[in-house]
C-alpha cells in the first residue's frame, strides 16, 4: 500500500509538472522592442484573399517584392485563398497549434473569435502610436501613412471592445446594378433614389409579363426571368433592419434580431419569393450572371464585384453569346426612407498575430503598414470597385486621374466599376457597421438564413407568414447557430469554433485518466489477493 501511495504521489506531481510545462509555452503579451534588429533574418507568412483575379495576386507579389527590397532581412511568404471563410477556419485550426500566419486579411467578426484565445492577436493601439515604428514613425523606412491619414470611419471598424485589432485594407459597399433598358421597357423611370416599394413593384411587373401560353416573358423575350436577386442575404436583412432603426444586436452582444420588424421583412420576402420575383445567390446563382443574360433587372452585389456586371463587363462567368446588350446603371441599394439612407460598409481588414519573438511581430507590423502605402492602395482599388482606406491615396493625383477617366475603356476604366467606387466615395457618411463580438459571425449567418428560409418556404409552398411559423423559424435558427448558448462575454461560437483544447488541459485530463486507471487496477488486484488469501 505504501508503494502505491508513493506511485500515486509521483504521478500527481508529474501531472502538475506537465500542466506547468504546457502553460509555460503560452505566448506572452507583445511588447514593442526598443529597436528593430535589421541584422536578423525574419520569415513571415501573409494569408490573403483574391477574387479569383490574377491581377490582385500580381499586386500582392509586387507588394512583397517592393517591401523586401526595403527590408531585405524580412522574407514574406504569400498564401492566397478564394474566400474568407476558409481563411477563418484555417486560422481557428492553427490557433490550437500556434501556427497562425503572421499577417492575415480577414474581418473584425472573425477577429472577435480569434481573440478569445490568450494573446493570439496583437492589439495595435500602442503600435499605431509608437513614435518610431508606428504609423508615420520616424524609423519606418518607407512613406508610412499617418494615423490621421486613414479614413476615420474605416479605422474605427477595427475596434473590438476598446482596442484596435485591425487596420482597414480596402473598403466596399453594396450597390444595385440595374438593367435600365428593361426597366424602361416595362414603362418605369428609374428614380434618383431607389426605394424598396419601387424595386418590388417593378419586379412584380416583370414577372407579370409572362405569356402563359408560350412561357416567354415579354420584357426580355426569354423563358427565364428572376427580376430581383440579392447576393448577400445576411447583409440584406441587417441593412433593412438598420434602415428601419430596428433591433439586430447591441455592442455587448445582446441579440435583438427576433423582433416584429424582422417578421414583416420575412413575410415580404416570402410573398415575392412565392411569385418568383425575388431570389438569392444561394438559391439561384450569381446575380451578375442573370443580369448579363438579360434575365434580371435588379442585381444587388458588392461594389467589389462591379467588373462582373453589365454587357461590357471585363469579367464574367457566362458565354459571350448569352450576354444581352443593355444599359447598366449603378444605384445605392433600395431604402425605406431616402432622406435617411443607410448602406453597409464592408471589405477586408488586416490583423497581426502574436509570436514569441517580438522582432518577428514588429516585422509583421511593418509589412502591415506597407499595405497602406499609396502604390498598394491605388493599384488594388483599380482591380475592382474598392476604394482606398487612406485619405492620402484617395486625394492623390494618381487616383483622381483614374476616376476622371471613367469609360475610356472596358478594363481598368470600366464605367460600371468606377461608378460603383464613386457610390461609396460620395456616400461614406451613410455607411454603417454592425457591433463586433465573439459570436457576431454566427449572428450574421443567422440573419442570412432567415431570408433564405423564407424564400425556400415560399417555393415549397410551406407557410412562413403565420406567427406560429415564424416563431418556429426563430427557435430553429436560435438552435442552429447556438444563439442561446451565449456567455456573459458574448460567446456564441461553441466549442467547435474555438478549436482544440489547450495543450495544458489535454495533458492534465490524460494524466488524471491514467491515475484513475492505476487506482482501479490496484483496487481490483487488492480484492483478488484478499480473496485468494481467504
Amino acid at each position: 500500500m505504501r508503494k502505491f501511495k508513493l506511485l500515486l504521489a509521483a504521478m500527481l506531481v508529474g501531472a502538475m509538472s506537465l500542466t506547468g510545462c504546457h502553460g509555460g509555452k503560452r505566448t506572452a503579451a507583445f511588447e514593442i522592442p526598443d529597436t528593430f534588429d535589421e541584422g536578423k533574418n525574419y520569415e513571415i507568412t501573409f494569408w490573403a484573399k483574391n477574387d479569383t483575379n490574377k491581377t490582385q495576386v500580381n499586386i500582392y507579389e509586387k507588394t512583397i517584392k517592393d517591401f523586401e527590397s526595403i527590408y531585405p532581412n524580412i522574407d514574406v511568404t504569400l498564401k492566397t485563398y478564394t474566400d474568407y471563410n476558409t481563411i477563418y477556419n484555417d486560422v481557428i485550426t492553427n490557433i490550437s497549434t500556434n501556427t497562425t500566419p503572421n499577417v492575415c486579411i480577414t474581418y473584425p467578426d472573425h477577429i472577435a473569435t480569434y481573440i478569445t484565445g490568450e494573446n493570439v492577436v496583437v492589439p495595435l493601439d500602442d503600435l499605431m502610436m509608437d513614435s518610431e515604428y508606428g504609423l508615420g514613425g520616424s524609423k519606418v523606412k518607407f512613406d508610412s501613412v499617418g494615423f490621421d491619414e486613414i479614413v476615420p470611419q474605416f479605422l474605427e471598424e477595427g475596434i473590438i471592445g476598446n482596442q484596435h485589432y485591425a487596420l482597414p485594407f480596402m473598403r466596399s459597399t453594396e450597390a444595385c446594378y440595374i438593367n435600365k433598358t428593361y426597366v424602361e421597357k416595362l414603362g418605369y423611370e428609374i428614380p434618383e433614389n431607389l426605394t424598396w416599394d419601387f424595386v418590388w413593384e417593378v419586379s412584380e411587373a416583370a414577372v407579370a409579363s409572362l405569356d402563359e401560353k408560350t412561357g416567354i416573358y415579354a420584357v426580355n423575350g426569354q423563358n427565364v426571368m428572376i427580376p430581383f436577386i440579392y447576393k448577400s442575404t445576411d447583409n440584406m436583412l441587417i441593412t433593412m433592419l438598420r434602415q428601419l432603426d430596428a433591433g439586430y444586436s447591441d455592442a455587448s452582444g445582446n441579440i435583438e434580431i427576433f423582433n416584429e420588424d424582422t417578421k414583416e421583412i420575412m413575410r415580404e420576402v416570402y410573398f415575392h419569393g412565392k411569385t418568383k420575383a425575388f431570389s438569392t445567390f444561394k438559391i439561384s446563382s450569381y446575380p451578375g450572371n442573370f443580369l448579363n443574360a438579360g434575365q434580371c433587372l435588379f442585381a444587388i452585389d458588392s461594389t467589389a464585384g462591379a467588373t462582373w456586371m453589365g454587357s461590357d463587363a471585363p469579367l464574367g462567368d457566362i458565354a459571350k453569346e448569352n450576354i444581352v446588350d443593355f444599359e447598366t446603371i449603378v444605384k445605392m441599394i433600395p431604402q425605406y426612407d431616402v432622406n435617411n439612407a443607410r448602406m453597409i460598409s464592408q471589405g477586408p481588414s488586416v490583423c497581426v498575430f502574436n509570436k514569441e519573438d517580438s522582432g518577428e511581430v514588429l516585422a509583421s507590423w511593418l509589412f502591415t503598414q506597407f499595405l497602406l502605402t499609396n502604390d498598394v492602395q491605388i493599384a488594388y482599388s483599380k482591380t475592382e470597385g474598392y476604394v482606398p482606406v487612406t485619405l492620402k491615396a484617395k486625394e492623390s493625383s494618381e487616383y483622381m486621374d483614374y476616376l476622371s477617366r471613367e469609360g475610356e475603356d472596358n478594363n481598368e476604366h470600366y464605367y460600371v466599376k468606377i461608378e460603383a467606387a464613386k457610390l461609396l466615395l460620395d456616400n461614406t457618411d451613410k455607411t454603417f457597421v454592425t457591433p463586433v463580438f465573439n459570436g457576431s459571425a454566427s449572428l450574421r449567418n443567422a440573419a442570412g438564413q432567415l431570408i433564405e428560409d423564407s424564400v425556400k418556404a415560399a417555393r415549397r409552398k410551406q407557410d412562413m407568414t403565420s406567427e406560429e411559423a415564424i416563431e418556429a423559424e426563430f427557435k430553429n435558427i436560435t438552435s442552429l447557430y447556438r444563439l442561446d448558448q451565449r456567455s456573459a462575454q458574448g460567446n456564441t461560437e461553441g466549442k467547435a469554433a474555438l478549436g482544440k483544447l489547450p495543450a495544458a488541459s489535454v495533458a492534465l485530463i490524460v494524466t488524471l485518466i491514467i491515475v484513475w486507471i492505476f487506482i482501479l487496477i490496484y483496487v481490483i488486484f487488492s480484492r483478488i489477493r484478499a480473496k485468494n488469501r481467504a
